[in-house]
């Protein structure tokens, strides 16, 4: 690449960029996807980068592992596992504290092993179907369903997207990654509610028992054979993650398996998330190319600070990214400086606790956050920017503390 073209790509990588962090153009209806989706087409149709290579530059096995998540959580959804799980929470854990302990448990958990965002279009409407039941104020338990949503996320590679970039890049194993970042999203869990708990006392404690709405007893429909396979199979495609199976081809069979069903198929694909795969791979390519024609001429291998101990410095750099463009881009432009890391691993493992707990800092932080708020809206009850910021700034700066610390001084 001739060097008179370094500012064009520049030009456009930086363009992107901008209207990424913006999420729109002004004057034009597009999203994200489309941003991403443009950025790429401009890079193509300037000659800067070949077809064949930017079909290289897709990372096949994280859009496909992608695909694969959001397959398994619309079949457990659709199989009424999702409606099961709250409806038993009703039953057992109805008090205003116990009801957000739970709350926040369920989406963490759930959350570390399915993709959070699609966890969050599940979980919304019942957690708000749940707070008018019990009669119960909306908005901490919402606010603890988003956030518990991105702590929970960070425990293992198929927890969020930028966990499935990172993975598939890195190439460290499922377990091996669950075993260093779990116990941050366990203690980044418990911290979840002591933050929501606390800025919400006295709204928690201002709420009295009162009759439920509706019918307690009743069951929440369910396709009993859907459910049993949708779990048995979420529960194997689990248990071989950890077993060390490749990832994205173990996905990639279990949705193959729920697909096998007489359930119609559009239903499925209506669940699955389009956009952010059509974004993913734009910026594949998008950052592909900056990469290739620019990052290499920075002579990145004589930076000596890479050398030095990554964990806070990556974690700094991570959470500014990625409250400007979001944690996804913010992901990808990290990868010719791991490539450089004297402890690539512990590099890659501060990227992906840091660039999630970083999701936590605003409502517009992560996608996790905007689809509970979006959900909430179209069933009347608003979530504002400032009322959020009372948690999320709080439980941001704690938790990225704790997680620093653990990746810092836990050593195994």
């Amino acid at each position: 690449m001739q060097s008179a073209s370094i500012p064009l790509v520049s030009t456009i990588f930086g363009l992107t960029y901008l209207a990424l962090a913006l999420g729109k153009i002004p004057g034009l209806r597009i999203d994200r996807a489309g941003i991403a989706l443009v950025g790429a087409a401009t890079m193509l149709a300037c000659g800067l980068i070949s077809m064949p290579d930017a079909a290289k530059a897709v990372d096949y096995d994280t859009i496909v592992l992608l695909f694969s998540m959001m397959v398994m959580v619309a079949s457990l959804r659709m199989s009424g596992f999702f409606a099961l799980v709250t409806e038993q929470i009703v039953a057992r854990f109805s008090g205003p504290f116990a009801l957000l302990a739970v709350t926040i448990a369920l989406s963490g958990v759930l959350s570390a092993f399915l993709v959070n965002d699609v966890v969050c279009v599940a979980l919304t409407p019942l957690v708000l179907q749940l707070c008018q039941r019990l009669r119960r104020p909306p908005i901490p338990y919402l606010i603890g369903l988003a956030t518990a949503s991105n702590v929970g996320s960070v425990a293992t590679i198929t927890g969020n997207p930028q966990n499935i970039i990172i993975g598939s890049l890195s190439h460290i194993s499922y377990l091996r990654f669950a075993s260093r970042l779990a116990p941050v999203a366990v203690i980044g869990l418990i911290l979840n509610f002591v933050v929501v708990a606390f800025v919400y006392r006295k709204v928690l404690r201002a709420v009295k028992d009162q009759p439920v709405v509706g019918n307690a007893a009743s069951r929440p429909r369910t396709h009993r054979r859907l459910l049993i396979k949708g779990v048995v199979v979420s529960m194997m495609t689990v248990a071989y993650f950890f077993a060390g199976k490749p990832i994205p081809l173990v996905a990639l069979v279990a949705a193959a398996v729920l697909m096998l069903d007489r359930v119609r198929p559009e239903k499925l694909y209506r669940a699955i998330d389009w956009p952010l795969l059509v974004m993913f791979t734009g910026l594949f390519v998008v950052v592909h190319t900056f990469e290739v024609n620019v990052v290499h001429t920075w002579g990145i291998d004589g930076w000596g600070a890479l050398r030095q101990s990554p964990v806070m410095l990556v974690s700094g750099l991570s959470v500014i990214l990625s409250n400007l463009v979001s944690n996804v881009p913010a992901v990808l432009l990290f990868k010719p400086l791991m490539e450089v890391m004297s402890q690539k691993e512990l590099a890659w493992l501060a990227l992906a606790m840091s660039s999630t707990l970083a999701g936590n800092l605003t409502l517009l932080g992560s996608v996790a956050n905007l689809i509970v708020v979006e959900n909430a809206r179209r069933a009347g009850t608003d979530l504002g920017f400032v009322e959020y910021l009372k948690v999320g700034v709080p439980l941001t700066l704690v938790t990225i503390l704790v997680g620093v610390a653990w990746l810092q001084f836990v050593h195994y």
